[in-house]
C-alpha cells in the first residue's frame, strides 16, 4: 500500500481519457434505463437510483483499488487463486448457492444476490496474467501450453458445473487474450480451433437442456416455440420499427408496452434501436470502439508484462461482453445472459465491471517512473 502523498502524485497520471468514455457511456445508459424501465409511465425511479448507487459503489472500489499498486496484488496471486476457486465452489453447495436463469451461480445475502463468477472475473486476472507472465514468448509447443491451461481448467470446470456457459466463455476469452498476446504459436491456435470444432457435437451432448434449446433456437430462428427465439424475434421487430433515427425516447411501443423481454438488462441494446434508430445503435458501437481502443493503448504503455497481461485480460473480458450482447440482439449469436457493460441494469455487474476499470487505471497511472 502507498502513502497519500505518493496517491495524490500518482492520480495526475491517471487515464482520464477513459474515464471520460466510461461516464459517457454510463450517463447514456441511464437515459436509456429510464425508458427501458418504465420511469414517465409509473413514475418509479427505484431501478435508476439502484444503477447509480452501484456506480459510486463501484467508484469507490476503483479509489479503494488504486491505493494498491497492481505488482504489490500480484504478489499474493496464489492465495487470490485459491480465493476464486472457493467462490465459484461455493454457490454449488445446496442451501448456500441460489438458482437463477437455470444456473446456481449466486449467493444470497439477504436484501441481494451477489454472483460469485463476477467478483471472480477480477480475482483471476489478477492470478493467473502473473502465471502467464512467466511464461513469455515460450509457448510454441502443446508441452509448454498445457501446464498454463491446467491453472485454468478448475474455472472452466466449475463454470461448466453449475451451468454457467456465458461466464465460462468470458473466462476462456481472457485466457486466449492473455496467452495470444504472451506470445501463442499462431500454428498451435489454428490447430486448437480445428479441435474445438471438430468437438462440438461432443460438447454439445453434455450441455445442459437450458443451453442446447438456445442452439436449437439459433439454428431455427424462425421457429417461436423454441425457448430463446421469441426474445430475439422482439428484439428484431423492435430495432427494425426504429429507423435510422428511431421513434424517439420514451416513444417505443414495444419497449413501453413491455413486448421486449428482459428490456431493462439482456435486450437494452434493443431498446437504444427502437428508440434511437440506427444512430444511438451507432453512437453505443462509437464508444466502445473507442473504450476498447483506450485499453488496447493502456496495455501497450504498462511498465511492465504483467501489467500488460492484466489489461489485456480485462479487454478481453469487456470485448466479449459487448460482442456477444449486441450479436444476440440482432439475431447473429445464439441468446445468453451476459449483459452491455455500463448500460444494462445490474448492481453486480456495475461494481465488478467498474472494479476491473480500476485495475486498468491502476496499470496505466503507473506507466511512468516519478521523482519525488
Amino acid at each position: 500500500m502507498i502513502d497519500k502523498k505518493t496517491t495524490l502524485r500518482l492520480l495526475k497520471q491517471i487515464d482520464w481519457k477513459l474515464i471520460a468514455i466510461v461516464l459517457t457511456i454510463f450517463i447514456f445508459g441511464i437515459i436509456v434505463l429510464s425508458s427501458a424501465t418504465l420511469t414517465q409511465q409509473t413514475g418509479n425511479y427505484s431501478q435508476i437510483y439502484k444503477q447509480i448507487f452501484a456506480f459510486l459503489l463501484g467508484v469507490a472500489l476503483i479509489i479503494f483499488i488504486l491505493f494498491f499498486d497492481y505488482n504489490f496484488l500480484g504478489k499474493y496471486y496464489k492465495e487470490l487463486y485459491i480465493i476464486s476457486l472457493i467462490l465459484l465452489f461455493i454457490v454449488l453447495i445446496p442451501g448456500i448457492g441460489v438458482e437463477r436463469g437455470g444456473a446456481r451461480s449466486w449467493l444470497n445475502l439477504g436484501p441481494l444476490d451477489f454472483q460469485t463468477s463476477e467478483l471472480v472475473k477480477l480475482t483471476f486476472i489478477l492470478s493467473y496474467a502473473k502465471i502467464v507472465e512467466k511464461k513469455k514468448d515460450n509457448l510454441d509447443t502443446l508441452k509448454d501450453i498445457i501446464p498454463v491451461l491446467i491453472y485454468a481448467v478448475p474455472f472452466i470446470g466449475l463454470l461448466f458445473a453449475q451451468p454457467d456457459l456465458g461466464t465460462a466463455i468470458v473466462f476462456m476469452c481472457i485466457i486466449f487474450g492473455m496467452l495470444f498476446t504472451a506470445g501463442l504459436n499462431t500454428k498451435l491456435i489454428m490447430r486448437c480451433l480445428i479441435v474445438v470444432v471438430v468437438s462440438l457435437p461432443i460438447m454439445y451432448m453434455f450441455m445442459a437442456d437450458h443451453q442446447k434449446e438456445r442452439i436449437q433456437a439459433f439454428l431455427n430462428p424462425d421457429d417461436p416455440t423454441l425457448k430463446g427465439n421469441y426474445q430475439v424475434m422482439q428484439s428484431m421487430i423492435a430495432i427494425g420499427s426504429g429507423g435510422i433515427t428511431g421513434k424517439g425516447l420514451y416513444e417505443g411501443s414495444q419497449t413501453q408496452y413491455q413486448f421486449l423481454p428482459v428490456q431493462d438488462s439482456d435486450f437494452i441494446y434493443a431498446v437504444i434501436g427502437e428508440e434511437l434508430g440506427v444512430f444511438g445503435m451507432g453512437f453505443v458501437i462509437i464508444m466502445f470502439i473507442l473504450f476498447l481502443m483506450r485499453l488496447i493503448y493502456i496495455a501497450k504503455e504498462a511498465k511492465d508484462f504483467y501489467g500488460t497481461l492484466i489489461v489485456i485480460g480485462v479487454m478481453s473480458m469487456f470485448a466479449y461482453q459487448i460482442i456477444q450482447n449486441i450479436g444476440m440482439t440482432v439475431a447473429l449469436i445464439p441468446v445468453t445472459g451476459v449483459t452491455l457493460p455500463f448500460i444494462s441494469y445490474g448492481g453486480s455487474s456495475i461494481m465488478t465491471s467498474l472494479a476491473n476499470l480500476g485495475l486498468v487505471l491502476n496499470v496505466g497511472m503507473r506507466k511512468k517512473k516519478i521523482n519525488f
